[in-house]
């Protein structure tokens, strides 16, 4: 495995994670609901039109978990940069670490409450932020 492939499928992972923030963090007001309602309306498929966002609990948690993961994917995002270069191994198996413990708890938490389609999708979901980070980085650990 390359550096640099590591290093760009960092930002792919950033990207994944961060990708879903805009569409969390807009189901926070009722008019721009409906792309985090239908996102959650699919997650949880069948697809119909049974998921609302009218809640303003719901809402509330959507922004919360839209800020966590921008954050989440910046954070990714800056470990691909001068840190993987400095410790290649040691940021490979943090961003590991934080991308099965989402995908652990998330799974088990969508089939602890009744939807347990959202783990299949999750299974997609991490092998995409994975990738090619399942395997060593080059220069072990520094």
């Amino acid at each position: 495995m390359s550096h640099g492939l590591h290093k760009a499928w960092l930002k792919v992972t950033a990207l994944v994670v961060g990708g879903f923030a805009p569409v969390f963090s807009l189901g926070a007001m009722p008019r721009t609901a409906e792309p985090a309602r239908l996102t959650l309306d699919l997650l949880s498929w069948p697809l119909d039109n049974a998921t609302t966002y009218g809640s303003p609990d719901t809402r509330f948690l959507s922004a919360l978990t839209g800020g966590f993961l921008l954050g989440w994917g910046i954070m990714i995002w800056g470990l691909s940069g001068a840190v993987y270069d400095a410790a290649p191994e040691g940021v490979r198996r943090v961003v590991l670490a934080g991308v099965l413990a989402w995908f652990l708890l998330d799974s088990a938490g969508s089939i602890a409450s009744g939807n347990p389609s959202n783990a299949g999708f999750n299974v997609a979901v991490l092998l995409l932020a994975v990738g090619p980070l399942w395997r060593p980085a080059p220069g072990g650990l520094k």
